[in-house]
């Protein structure tokens, strides 16, 4: 095998509704019955977790996590420009970067055994977006929200009922009821535009709000971002929208523009941006695609 030896599993043990240490040691287990070195840290929180980290990961370590949307934030934060590898076992609430990537992200079994193979191979270099603003420098490894889909994101990390992806349906049509649009001034790649929008994303990965395929065309691995805007629409409208977001259908509808570029600037009043679901800050932002950021073991 290529793979390092040196393997350390970061683990969210309340990912997939309080089952993440479960998942864990199923990991461990099957890696160490591979033939990997396996050292687990559990994080009392984030930043707990990433010191521990920081402190575990040697010269030739590989890093798998095993959580959502939010160990991905944490790892690619944590391992961006680095020479350690990254691997990850989805089991959160949302996924969506691992939906991007490919995973079966219903089927964990599937998932241990697609990272394990993912591992027996060299990893590839895929980009990151660089998000910089008064918050300072944020790397998103999927997509960065600051519209409508912010505020589900917002909504839906208040909610401790349901658990699940269900509780993203939930925050989407409570949000619903307070839907209006908001004036952008939008840069992409130098070219100034002002616009009204009710939801706009800059994407590197195509899901987020736990399986919605914003942008379909988007790769992690093509040098480039997508900034996804759907105009000023009414609420009925939206809700006609939204099933055909989780297939990737709205994509043709005349209210819905995707624009691909390198360099994204946003700004609205009142406006928080998220990132791979976590709480960035206040716009404006900046956000700069970073080819081949990351190492990461993907699925082919």
């Amino acid at each position: 095998m290529t793979h390092a030896r040196h393997v350390v599993v970061a683990i969210n043990p309340t990912a997939h509704s309080g089952k993440g240490a479960g998942v864990g040691a199923r990991v461990i287990e099957r890696l160490g019955g591979s033939g990997f070195a396996v050292e687990a840290v559990v994080g009392f929180d984030a930043r707990d977790l990433r010191d521990r980290l920081t402190h575990a990961l040697r010269k030739d370590s590989t890093l798998v996590i095993v959580g959502g949307d939010g160990m991905v934030s944490l790892a690619v934060n944590l391992l961006a420009g680095t020479r350690h590898n990254l691997a990850l076992v989805p089991a959160g609430t949302g996924n969506d970067f691992a939906r991007g990537m490919g995973y079966p992200v219903d089927d964990i079994d599937a998932c241990i055994e697609l990272t394990l193979a993912a591992l027996s191979r060299e990893p590839q270099s895929v980009d990151l977006a660089e998000v910089t603003g008064i918050h300072g420098t944020r790397m998103v490894a999927g997509v960065v929200s600051a519209g409508f889909d912010a505020l589900v994101n917002e909504r839906a990390n208040r909610m401790h009922f349901p658990r699940g992806h269900f509780k993203y349906t939930i925050a989407i049509f409570r949000e619903l009821l307070a839907l209006r649009p908001r004036d952008y001034q939008l840069t992409v790649d130098g070219v100034v535009s002002r616009i009204r929008a009710v939801l706009v994303s800059v994407a590197n990965n195509s899901f987020m709000g736990g399986g919605m395929l914003v942008s379909p065309s988007s790769r992690i691995s093509d040098g480039a971002l997508e900034v996804f805007e759907v105009g000023p629409v009414s609420r009925r409208r939206l809700v006609r929208l939204l099933p055909s977001v989780f297939k990737g259908g709205h994509v043709n509808e005349p209210e819905v523009r995707i624009t691909g570029v390198t360099v994204a600037r946003l700004d609205s009043p009142g406006v928080i941006a998220y990132g791979d679901g976590e709480r960035i800050g206040p716009l404006p932002i900046e956000v700069t695609v970073r080819p081949g950021a990351l190492k990461l073991h993907t699925l082919d």
